[in-house]
C-alpha cells in the first residue's frame, strides 16, 4: 500500500465503530492465563460481579453462566449504548450496565462478591469498600513494553520510556492500602502477528497505543518502515505484554 492508500483506509476505519474488534485478523502465541477464564474459576453461581469498564459488554456476556447477576460499568455513553443492544441480542437476562465513574462506585458496601476490571483505571478504595468480606478483586492491564517495537518505531507510545512494571507496582501499592490482602501478580509476554497491515492499521487507530496515530506527517513512512521489518509469513509481528492482579478482601 502506497502514502494514499494507507490515508484512505485510515479515514474509512476512522468512521466506523472502532469498538468492534471482531474484524481484525490477528493470531498470537498462547498466553499463559486469561482474566475472565481467571474469573470463571474462582466465581460460584450465587455470586453477584461488577466488571469496571466494560465496554461494549462482550467479556461479561460470554462469561454471563458463572455468575448470578453480572453488572458492567463505563464511563461512556457510546459503550453503554453498545453493551445494552450487545445484551438485547443475546437475550442475557442477568447481565446488566450502567454509565458509571469508577471513582464513585454509586453500589452499597460490601455489595458485590467479585469485582473485576480489563485495560481499564479503578479506584482501589471504591473497589473495597464495594466488596464483601472475602469478596475478590482481579484486573488485567497493559504493561509498559506491550508493543514495544511498535513504540520504537514511531519514537512515541503509550506508557513509552517508563519503567517496566511501575503500572503493576502503583496498583499493588493502592490495593494494599485499601485494605487488601493475599495480593498476587502474575505476568504474561507474546509475539502477535497482524495479518496485514490494514489489521495493524485498524489498531492503531482505535487503540492509545501510538497517540494520535496518522496525525504526523511522518506516521505513515514510519509504519510502511515497520511493515517492511516486521512482516513474515505469520504476518506482522509485535507483542503484547499483560499482568494480571488477584486480591481478596
Amino acid at each position: 500500500m502506497n502514502q494514499i492508500d494507507y490515508e484512505a483506509f485510515y479515514n474509512e476505519v476512522g468512521a466506523s465503530n472502532g469498538w468492534d474488534f471482531s474484524r481484525l485478523k490477528c493470531t498470537s502465541e498462547e498466553a499463559k492465563w486469561d482474566l475472565y477464564q481467571e474469573v470463571v474459576k474462582l466465581s460460584r453461581k450465587s455470586d453477584l460481579m461488577l466488571d469496571i469498564g466494560t465496554g461494549g459488554g462482550e467479556a461479561i456476556l460470554s462469561i454471563a453462566d458463572c455468575a448470578l447477576l453480572l453488572v458492567g460499568i463505563d464511563l461512556s455513553t457510546g459503550m453503554v449504548d453498545t453493551a445494552m443492544k450487545n445484551i438485547t441480542k443475546a437475550g442475557r437476562s442477568n447481565v446488566r450496565v450502567l454509565q458509571m465513574n469508577a471513582d464513585k462506585l454509586d453500589f452499597p458496601g460490601r455489595f458485590f462478591q467479585i469485582v473485576t476490571c480489563r485495560h481499564s483505571a479503578f479506584n482501589a478504595q471504591e473497589a473495597a469498600r464495594v466488596l464483601e468480606h472475602g469478596g475478590l478483586f482481579l484486573t488485567q492491564q497493559v504493561s509498559e513494553n506491550d508493543k514495544l517495537n511498535l513504540k520504537q518505531a514511531f519514537g512515541r507510545g503509550q506508557a513509552y520510556g517508563e519503567k517496566p512494571g511501575s503500572l503493576k507496582e502503583r496498583y499493588i501499592a493502592e490495593l494494599t492500602e485499601a485494605g487488601f490482602t493475599q495480593i498476587e501478580a502474575m505476568e504474561w509476554n507474546v509475539t502477535e502477528f497482524y495479518e496485514t497491515a490494514e489489521d495493524l492499521i485498524f489498531l492503531l487507530k482505535h487503540t492509545p497505543i501510538i497517540p494520535n496515530f496518522g496525525q504526523q506527517p511522518e506516521d505513515f513512512g514510519r509504519l510502511e518502515a515497520f511493515i517492511k521489518d516486521h512482516k513474515s509469513e505469520r504476518g506482522i509481528a509485535t507483542n503484547a505484554e499483560r499482568f494480571m492482579i488477584k486480591a481478596q478482601r
